[in-house]
C-alpha cells in the first residue's frame, strides 16, 4: 500500500512503543479487581432496572432468565476475543487500535466513530434516566428533572460532576466507581434474597409461555431488519419471543468493552485484562438471571410494571419501603455507568489524537492529573447537550448496534492477527480459534438484524458523517502519513 492508502495498518510494535516510550503517558494504577469494578460499574445500570420487566411482560415471560443467559453467552464470546487483543495490545484505543493493526486505518476510524456514538449516546440516555429516578425519589420539579423536562438540568448536572471526577484522575474515578458498585451490587443481592421469600411457583408457570401473534402492526421503520427483509410477522413469547428478548436485553451487557480501553492504565494487562473482562460478564450475568428469576416469581409476568418493575414488585407484595432502596440503588448504578462511559470516551479521543486522526491538542494530557482534560471537557459538553434537550428513548437501540458492530470487528481482528502475526506474544489466547471468533461474529450479526430498520438508517447516517470528517481531516493528518516507517509491511 502507498503511504496515503486508507487501508494502511499500524505495526503492533509501534502501538506498544507509544504506550511504553518517552513522552506523555497515562498512570498505571489499576489491578484486576479495579477493572472488574469499572466493568460492573458500567454494565449494571438501566438494563437491570427497566429492560427486565419490559421484556418479561412483552416477549419472554419467566423465560427472560434464559434470554439473559443467551445474551450473556454472546457477550462472553466477544469478551474472549477482546481478552486476547487487550492482553497482547494493551492500549487506550481498545477495538479502534485492534482494527488499526489488522484491517486498516479507514476501518479503525469507523470503529472509533462508532464507539463515540455508543458511549456518548449511552451516557446521555443514562443521565436522563438518573435525573428521572432522582425526580421520583425526591419529588423534584418536572420542568428541570425527568423525561418531561423542558431543559433537563438534572442530567446536565450529573454529567458535569462526573466529568470533573474523570478529569481529576483514574485513581479518583476508580475510588468513586468501586464505592458505587458496592452500593448497587449490595442492593441487587438484597432484591434477590428478600424477593426469594415471595416467589410463588404459580407465577413461574408456564416458564415459557406459548407463542402468540404480536398485537398491532409495526410501522416500516420499527420492524426488525430480518422482518423487513423476510416479510415474516414476529410472535410474542415462545422461542421467537425468547430470542427477541435476548436481542433487546443484550443492551444490559453493553459497556463491558470499556474495560479494554483501560489497558494502558493496568498494572499487569497480560494477566488483568482477561480477568477484568470475563469477571465482569460472569458477575453481571449471575446477578441479572437471579434478579429476573425473583422478579417473575414474585408477581405474574403479565402484571409487571414497565416503568419501575423491581420497586413495583415489592409494592405489590407489601414491601413498599424496599422501593426506596431500589431507587437509591438505581441512582448509584446509573452514576457509575455515566462515569465509566465518560472515562472510556476520553481514552478513545486520546488514542485518536495521538494517531493524528483528531487534532493533537484535543488529546493532550494534563501535566498534573495525567488525564486528557480537554477531551473530557469536550465530551462533557457533547453529552450535556444531548441529555439536556433530546428525549433519547427512540435512539436507545443505537447503543446496541454500536456495541455489536464493535464486537463484530474485534472477532474478525483476532482471526486476522493470528494469520498475519502468528509470532506475536499473547499472554491470553482466545480458545478454539477460528471457531470462537466465528461464533462471536455470527451471533453478533444475528442480534444486529433483530434491531429496528430505523436504527440501521440512523447508524448509517452517523457513519457517513464520520467518513466526511475522516477524508476532510484524518486521512491527511494521520501519524502514519508523516511516519511511513510505522506502517505494517
Amino acid at each position: 500500500m502507498g503511504n496515503s492508502g486508507i487501508m494502511r495498518t499500524k505495526r503492533v510494535e509501534t502501538v506498544l512503543e507509544q504506550d511504553e516510550g518517552e513522552g506523555e503517558k497515562l498512570n498505571k494504577r489499576l489491578k484486576a479487581r479495579d477493572l472488574i469494578g469499572f466493568g460492573v460499574g458500567i454494565v449494571i445500570g438501566t438494563g437491570i432496572f427497566t429492560l427486565t420487566g419490559i421484556q418479561a411482560k412483552k416477549n419472554a415471560g419467566p423465560g427472560i432468565v434464559i434470554s439473559f443467559l443467551i445474551a450473556g453467552i454472546v457477550a462472553l464470546l466477544a469478551a474472549l476475543c477482546y481478552a486476547e487483543l487487550a492482553a497482547a495490545v494493551p492500549t487506550a484505543g481498545s477495538s479502534y487500535t485492534y482494527a488499526y493493526t489488522t484491517i486498516g486505518e479507514v476501518f479503525a476510524w469507523i470503529i472509533a466513530w462508532d464507539l463515540v456514538l455508543e458511549f456518548a449516546l449511552g451516557a446521555a440516555v443514562v443521565s436522563r434516566g438518573w435525573s428521572g429516578y432522582l425526580q421520583e425519589l425526591l419529588g423534584l420539579p418536572e420542568t428541570f428533572f425527568g423525561e418531561n423536562s423542558v431543559v433537563n438540568l438534572g442530567a446536565v448536572g450529573i454529567v458535569v460532576v462526573l466529568a470533573v471526577v474523570a478529569a481529576l484522575g483514574i485513581r479518583e474515578s476508580k475510588w468513586l466507581t468501586n464505592l458505587l458498585v458496592i452500593v448497587k451490587v449490595s442492593i441487587c443481592i438484597f432484591v434477590v434474597v428478600a424477593g426469594l421469600f415471595f416467589v410463588k411457583m404459580a407465577n413461574l408457570t408456564p416458564f415459557f409461555p406459548p407463542s402468540t401473534p404480536k398485537e398491532g402492526g409495526d410501522t416500516w421503520h420499527e420492524q426488525p431488519l430480518w422482518q423487513a427483509l423476510s416479510g415474516i410477522q414476529p410472535a410474542a413469547y415462545g422461542v421467537g419471543g425468547l430470542l427477541v428478548a435476548a436481542a433487546v436485553v443484550f443492551f444490559a451487557y453493553s459497556g463491558f468493552e470499556a474495560v479494554a480501553n483501560l489497558g494502558e492504565e493496568s498494572e499487569n494487562p497480560g494477566r488483568d485484562m482477561p480477568r477484568g473482562l470475563i469477571g465482569t460478564l460472569v458477575a453481571c450475568g449471575i446477578l441479572y438471571m437471579a434478579v429476573a428469576f425473583v422478579l417473575t416469581g414474585m408477581i405474574k409476568y403479565t402484571d409487571i410494571s414497565e416503568g419501575a418493575p423491581i420497586s413495583d414488585a415489592f409494592k405489590q407484595v407489601g414491601l413498599g419501603w424496599a422501593a426506596i432502596l431500589v431507587g437509591v440503588s438505581a441512582i448509584a448504578g446509573l452514576s457509575s455507568v455515566i462515569l465509566v462511559e465518560i472515562v472510556a470516551l476520553g481514552r478513545i479521543g486520546y488514542a485518536l489524537s495521538r494517531d493524528g486522526l483528531l487534532p493533537a491538542s484535543l488529546g493532550k494530557l494534563n501535566e498534573r492529573y495525567k488525564t486528557p482534560v480537554r477531551m473530557t471537557i469536550l465530551i462533557a459538553l457533547l453529552v450535556s447537550a444531548l441529555a439536556a434537550f433530546i428525549p433519547l428513548k427512540a435512539l436507545s437501540e443505537m447503543v446496541s448496534i454500536g456495541t455489536l458492530f464493535a464486537f463484530l470487528v474485534v472477532s474478525i481482528a483476532v482471526v486476522v492477527l493470528r494469520r498475519t502475526r502468528p509470532d506475536m506474544e499473547r499472554p491470553f489466547r482466545t480458545p478454539l480459534v477460528p471457531v470462537v471468533p466465528t461464533l462471536s461474529a455470527v451471533t453478533c450479526l444475528a442480534l444486529m438484524v433483530s434491531l429496528e430498520l430505523g436504527t440501521w438508517l440512523r447508524f448509517l447516517v452517523w457513519l457517513v458523517i464520520g467518513m466526511i470528517i475522516y477524508f476532510a481531516y484524518g486521512r491527511r493528518h494521520a501519524r502514519l502519513q508523516q511516519h511511513p516507517e510505522e506502517i505494517q509491511g
